[in-house]
């Protein structure tokens, strides 16, 4: 932030636009100055434009103009830049959902308190600067999201996004990490330049040094051309090595070297090369266990793990289902607008998603081919969740073979004269015990064959 200009001492409240209007109006991103009561003295046109519509805002509280709330931010699940202050006598750094005129937007809250005489705040600048990244609606590109667990994740990926530290992101398979690398990148200064993805899960161990340096022509059988490999691609901007864990052990030490010094060699060529990279990495792998067991070097471990964040599963963030299943819906069904059913909302709610966004997406692009009308129902739903149940194991030959003793027993008795089913033809007895003729002969010839077979038995 800015530095703010400093308060006199004796400055009277009606002394502050004076002292501030000027500084505020000169910044491009919104700010306002409040008191301790949230009361706002002063906001510039960034904010009035973006926050308040054109509408007067000094003298309204913060939280009112900014969430459309009666009450400050801690007292409705959010965490208040100003209580925080008070209680560190620190500026603050939070990440808040704030209405605009295009909906609720995530928003970067920096807060620097301004002393009086006794060294107590008396007035706070407040910067605010939106966060491109994610969205609080569905509907919208990136992270999509409003639970608590959610806003964590968020608030760490801005916080790491400008710097140069390298980012480990741990979490189930289907949670988002490539999503969460994307916003990596376009929160860092090297948003503008390339973002390279490489997939170690699906690389040959005999092919991942020249995908990933490089080679020169003749470096190995086939090798007709020079070939400039990935990290040389992501020069100035960002490599996300996807499904980190699955590097060989071989490759691992050439990767240290390249974090460590920046340099490279391409296969067949002894001459360094540099590259100015930064590095996000992803695993659903425990490394910490690859390490114990030899599999992962300890020493690029430790220079993956600069900033691990970890993303929560998708059970772990259930109140984001529905905005989540909204925002799919338009991807996998574009242009019909389905909607889901409460009744189907609160269905999703109940699965535990052990694929987490990626069994989330399957699941409503069955339920949309399913479907119709307009609505998505909770049966339609089911039905699509029930696509992944496993089949029916077949019954063990010990329990067909009770089961067949049963049927046959039962037809015995239902056959017997004077039993109720008992009729003077087939087809008749056939019609009282529910089945067809057919059916009746077949289960008559098996058991003719059956009670032969005992006969036999019996005399051997």
């Amino acid at each position: 932030m800015t530095t703010a200009p400093s308060l006199p001492d004796d400055a009277p409240p009606a002394a502050l636009p004076s002292l501030l209007a000027s500084w505020l109006e000169a910044q491009p991103e919104p700010h306002i100055l409040f008191d301790r009561a949230y009361r706002i003295v002063a906001a510039n046109a960034a904010y009035r434009g973006q926050f308040a519509q054109g509408a007067p805002v000094v003298g309204r509280t913060c939280h009112a103009v900014s969430h459309h709330s009666a009450v400050p931010c801690d007292q409705a699940g959010e965490a208040c830049p100003l209580a925080r202050s008070l209680h560190s006598g620190q500026r603050e750094r939070v990440l808040h959902l704030h209405h605009t005129p295009g909906g609720e937007e995530y928003v970067q809250i920096e807060l620097v308190p301004l002393r009086g005489a006794d060294g107590e705040p008396r007035y706070f600048v407040e910067k605010m600067e939106p966060l491109r990244i994610a969205q609080g609606r569905s509907g919208a590109p990136g992270m999509i999201g409003r639970s608590a667990p959610f806003q964590a994740l968020l608030e760490l990926i801005a916080r790491v996004g400008p710097s140069q530290a390298s980012v480990l992101l741990l979490g189930e398979s289907g949670t988002g990490k490539e999503l969460a690398a994307r916003a990596v990148h376009e929160a860092s200064a090297r948003a503008a330049r390339p973002l390279v993805v490489v997939d170690c899960a699906s690389l040959p161990e005999t092919l991942f040094e020249s995908e990933l340096f490089g080679h020169e022509r003749g470096a190995f059988t086939g090798a007709h051309a020079a070939r400039a490999g990935l990290v040389e691609a992501a020069h100035g901007g960002t490599l996300f090595l996807d499904e980190v864990g699955d590097i060989p052990l071989t490759m691992q030490v050439k990767l240290l070297r390249l974090l460590e010094s920046g340099t490279y060699r391409r296969v067949g060529q002894t001459e360094l090369r540099r590259a100015d990279i930064r590095l996000v990495a992803a695993t659903h792998r425990d490394l910490r266990a690859l390490v114990a067991e030899g599999r992962f070097r300890e020493d690029l471990y430790y220079r993956l793990s600069t900033f691990p964040i970890r993303l929560p599963a998708l059970r772990e963030r259930v109140q984001d289902i529905p905005l989540l299943a909204a925002s799919l819906l338009e991807r996998v069904a574009p242009g019909r607008r389905l909607a889901l059913a409460p009744a189907a909302q609160r269905r999703l709610a109940q699965h535990p998603f052990p694929g987490n966004v990626r069994e989330l997406r399957n699941v409503l692009e069955r339920a949309a081919l399913l479907t119709d009308g307009p609505v998505v129902t909770a049966q339609t739903v089911e039905r699509a969740l029930g696509f992944d149940s496993p089949a029916p194991a077949p019954a063990a030959p010990a329990m067909r073979a009770t089961l067949r003793g049963i049927e046959n027993a039962a037809l015995r008795a239902a056959l017997q004269p004077g039993a109720p089913t008992h009729a003077a033809t087939r087809r008749e007895q056939a019609r009282a015990l529910g089945v067809s003729p057919r059916t009746l002969y077949r289960r008559l010839r098996a058991l003719e064959q059956e009670e032969c077979e005992k006969m036999i038995a019996g005399r051997a």
